[in-house]
């Protein structure tokens, strides 16, 4: 046997035993179906910070998404009225993804969805980290592809609407396969 190719058969044949004996790590998925507006009602997938935010204890049948102004949300908002008790869209850039969670939860925010600002990502997951300022965070916080960020936003913008409805987290498991409406743009 060649050096390393034990690690390989590993990864292919005992994926699951893998990943205990050597820590390799998956990343974890969260839903959300957008409602309305309807031209972009499709679930979209997130992922969780990894080290700081809350979880969800809750599912929100319907509830806001509002894009923040301004977008990056590294200080005072001026639509922080509106993200009261829902959740904000916000873009990343202009401080860390903690920064940002904090000012969403300082508006009463429910959770906070950061989108990449880069708006041809389609495919790659960035993983949420804590800062080095020791500050925590107690709402959910998840990052969303670029593409899907900037399409949510487009919609908005589109029909003249200040929010999105959502549903969250969907439990995709309980959806047919030929059901599950995922965004056309998104390569799977």
């Amino acid at each position: 046997m060649v050096p390393g190719a034990a690690g390989w058969w590993c990864l292919v044949l005992w994926l699951p035993a893998c990943v205990a004996v050597h820590g390799l790590r998956i990343h974890d998925y969260l839903y959300f179906q957008v409602l309305s507006p309807g031209d972009i009602r499709y679930i979209f997938t997130a992922t969780p910070a990894k080290d700081f935010g809350g979880i969800f204890h809750t599912r929100y049948e319907q509830i806001h998404l509002v894009p923040a102004e301004p977008p990056e949300a590294c200080g005072e908002l001026s639509n922080g009225f509106f993200i009261q008790d829902q959740i904000a869209l916000v873009e990343r850039g202009g401080c860390s993804f903690l920064s940002k969670t904090r000012v969403v939860q300082e508006h009463g925010g429910r959770a906070v969805i950061i989108s990449d600002n880069a708006v041809d990502n389609d495919s790659f997951y960035v993983e949420m980290i804590q800062d080095s300022t020791q500050r925590t965070a107690d709402i959910p916080a998840l990052f969303l592809l670029g593409r899907d960020g900037y399409m949510i936003r487009r919609s908005l913008e589109q029909h003249g609407l200040p929010w999105a409805i959502i549903s969250i987290p969907v439990n995709v498991t309980s959806i047919p396969t030929f059901e599950l409406l995922q965004p056309p743009w998104t390569f799977w």
